[in-house]
């Protein structure tokens, strides 16, 4: 059986530690508020997948179904 590597990242050793730098540079608040942009852009992300697949969802579904996707592993009951 022949098993073939895939690398974890596609960043250059060169690039990571600049990022690293940059990342070292930074106050607590900025990498705070760095984590919560991108946190806001993965759900900006998964919603943008839900309203493709699901072009007819109001925008209450399409949050259900980000909530979860998030947090529970079947579909969430229908709403009355």
């Amino acid at each position: 059986m022949v098993l073939f590597r895939v690398p974890i990242s596609d960043t250059t050793s060169a690039a990571q530690e600049l990022q690293l730098k940059i990342y070292r540079s930074m106050t607590g608040e900025q990498r705070m508020l760095l984590a919560f942009e991108m946190s806001e852009f993965a759900r900006e992300l998964s919603r943008a997948r839900i309203r493709q697949e699901h072009p007819q969802w109001t925008e209450l579904q399409v949050s259900r179904e980000l909530l979860r996707l998030a947090f529970l592993p079947a579909p969430l009951p229908r709403l009355p």
